[in-house]
């Protein structure tokens, strides 16, 4: 197996604007691949935009959604895979039937190689959530894809990893929002507003517990308990009313960041992905040492509520 180049994306997506955010994932993937990425992977309802899906009935969903593989939006990623040579991955508002899903596509050139339903679309009641996970090739590495509230669920990612994968690719729309966690919260769009004439008040937001600290809390425990690479890829600046401090980031199984996006611009982190870490890294031993006689019935117990994230209530 070789070493395999990946590419993590942040950029500030238009709501409903499908035409403008194609065209900056094109941009976007030209440049990852001049920098020797051979997969790029943008955030959650990259194609569509996120956050402004909460107010939308069911019939402005299934006005805004697409049938997979047919549909507009994954026939434009294809062309745009084919002439920038790189897999890109982004999200779709996906229509099959009468079911509307939370989708991200993963295609190379004409080829989609998968398809991969969130699992928690908790955003808005007429989105289902899937209901399988995926693995797929890579250029011989073994992939998956968990759409951001699905990576907060730890068996979802340990059971990606029990199946095979060696590179997570994670969307995320996330960050900037309400917690019972000190310090947590929305952060104020004044602030992005003014970030030419003063950055430093938003950096400290961006940086500080309403964003990448509280990211820091958890992200790298799920690429060192697992021994797996992480491609993490979130909204930046506005989506909908609600403002996002983007960060595309690119961690190793030892849960060290070797690539990270660091400006408030549309952008782009690219890092290399070696398959010895794989083996030697603590999550590859602690996979192997389990027990799972111990844990498999409690781990299977149902749960007694559906809880939604704070900020939703």
């Amino acid at each position: 197996m070789d070493d395999l180049i990946v590419a993590a994306a942040q950029f500030e997506n238009h709501s409903g604007d499908k035409d403008y955010n194609l065209h900056v994932i094109d941009g976007l993937s030209s440049r990852a691949s001049a920098m020797g990425a051979r997969a790029i992977c943008f955030h959650e309802q990259s194609v569509t935009g996120y956050t402004f899906l909460k107010d939308l009935n069911r019939h402005e969903l299934m006005d805004l959604a697409e049938p997979i593989p047919g549909g507009p939006a994954t026939k434009k990623l294809m062309e745009i895979s084919r002439k920038n040579r790189i897999v890109v991955m982004a999200g779709i508002l996906e229509r099959e039937e009468d079911r509307i899903y939370k989708t991200m596509v993963c295609v190379n050139g004409d080829k989609m190689i998968t398809k991969f339903r969130k699992l928690h679309p908790f955003i808005n009641p007429n989105i289902s959530p899937g209901n399988e996970y995926v693995i797929f090739d890579l250029y011989g590495w073994k992939c998956s894809i968990l759409i951001c509230y699905d990576n907060n669920v730890i068996e979802n990612v340990r059971a990606v990893t029990l199946m095979g994968a060696e590179i997570l690719f994670a969307p995320h729309v996330t960050m900037g929002t309400p917690s019972p966690m000190p310090g947590r919260g929305f952060i104020e769009p004044k602030l992005w507003e003014n970030r030419s004439r003063d950055p430093v008040p938003l950096r400290m937001e961006f940086d500080g517990p309403k964003g990448r600290q509280w990211l820091m809390r958890w992200l790298p425990a799920r690429a060192y308990d697992n021994g797996i690479y992480i491609v993490f890829s979130n909204a930046i600046g506005m989506d909908g009313d609600q403002l996002k401090n983007g960060i595309g980031m690119v961690l190793d199984p030892y849960g060290e960041i070797i690539a990270e996006t660091r400006s408030f611009d549309n952008e782009i982190a690219v890092g290399t992905c070696v398959p010895e870490k794989l083996l030697l890294a603590g999550g590859f031993r602690y996979r192997n040492a389990r027990r799972p006689e111990l844990y498999k019935d409690i781990l299977s117990q149902p749960n007694t509520s559906i809880v939604r994230p704070v900020w939703m209530d």
